[in-house]
């Protein structure tokens, strides 16, 4: 149940912070990446390069949103009383349910597959 608490307040404040209304550049770096399998999703909640440390502009993107990502699961915390690591997985599970079929996935303490 707490789970399920940790996950709404993550979803709540990710619709409504304006961080990442503002990323709408960084966002769409970061969704072509993910087409072409350069970056994918974590089960940490956070997103990561598939190969390659993914410098210049896709980079800072995928840093952007990282950080906005870490402010959003902090918040989250705060409201639901679990940890932000908690709420980042909560999360992360969340974004590769939704990750669609040949993107990249990272589940916790394993390596990076294709959906």
């Amino acid at each position: 149940m707490r789970n399920l608490k940790t996950l709404i307040a993550v979803a709540a404040l990710m619709l409504a912070t304006p961080a990442f209304a503002d990323l709408a550049s960084d966002k769409a770096a970061v969704d072509a990446a993910k087409a072409a399998g350069t970056v994918g999703e974590q089960a940490d909640g956070y997103l990561g390069f598939v190969s390659g440390s993914g410098g210049g502009a896709l980079g800072a993107a995928v840093t952007e949103i990282n950080n906005g990502r870490a402010n959003v699961y902090a918040q989250a915390a705060a409201k639901s009383g679990a940890s932000r690591d908690a709420a980042a997985q909560a999360s992360g599970a969340a974004l590769i349910a939704k990750t669609p079929p040949g993107q990249y996935i990272k589940p916790l303490g394993g390596g990076w597959t294709r959906k």
